[in-house]
């Protein structure tokens, strides 16, 4: 007669258990303890938490510091991805962002490798800002004007490059100066300056 009691599934359990070969338990065991590891990764998490602060807070500083060369030259502005972001906020409000949009598109145009692409791309741009009564027309004179029209029949990377300075330079002594006085920038530069200086206590 067999020893199973009907009446007791703890028994059986246990019987099932020591039926297991060995390696088979401590691999149970192994995953427990790996599961309990799991179970205190939230502090783990905590702690990657404050080091994301601490670099929002680093990140706060950088954007802080460019926001004030902005005013040291035409060329720290463009540089800066959230300098030219703000400015052509900012000519907006003068009806004038096709300047900077031409400029941004010259500078995307240069970087054109495929000969195709350079000269279907030159001709868009051209029929955008450049050619006469175009829907998006930069202000540039006669002589540019033309001198650029005869550069699309080779187009090469370089065919904007006098249209671009001509507006480049219009954007710089025009809307640049009224830009640094403008409430918008005068606003940034407040908060960049207090965000300095409370650091500065702080340390």
């Amino acid at each position: 007669m067999s020893g199973w009691m009907p009446g007791c599934p703890a028994l059986s359990m246990c019987r099932g258990l020591a039926a297991l070969p060995i390696t088979c338990l401590e691999r149970a065991k192994d995953l427990k303890t790996r599961l309990g590891i799991l179970l205190h990764k939230p502090e783990l998490g905590h702690k990657s938490g404050s080091s994301s602060k601490l670099q929002l807070g680093s990140r706060r500083r950088d954007s802080s510091r460019e926001v004030l060369e902005w005013r040291e030259s035409f060329d720290q502005l463009l540089k800066s991805k959230s300098g030219v972001n703000a400015f052509h906020t900012f000519l907006k409000t003068e009806f004038s962002e096709e300047n900077l949009d031409f400029w941004l598109a010259c500078e995307d145009f240069k970087k054109t490798r495929s000969k195709t692409k350079l000269a279907s791309k030159a001709n868009r741009i051209f029929e955008e800002f450049v050619q006469s009564e175009a829907p998006r027309e930069v202000n540039i004179d006669h002589e540019t004007r033309e001198i650029t029209r005869k550069n699309l029949s080779g187009a090469t990377s370089a065919c904007f490059n006098e249209a671009q300075a001509k507006t480049r330079t219009l954007m710089e002594k025009d809307s640049y100066p009224r830009f640094l006085k403008s409430a918008s920038y005068q606003d940034m530069t407040k908060q960049a300056a207090s965000r300095g200086t409370s650091k500065r206590s702080h340390t």
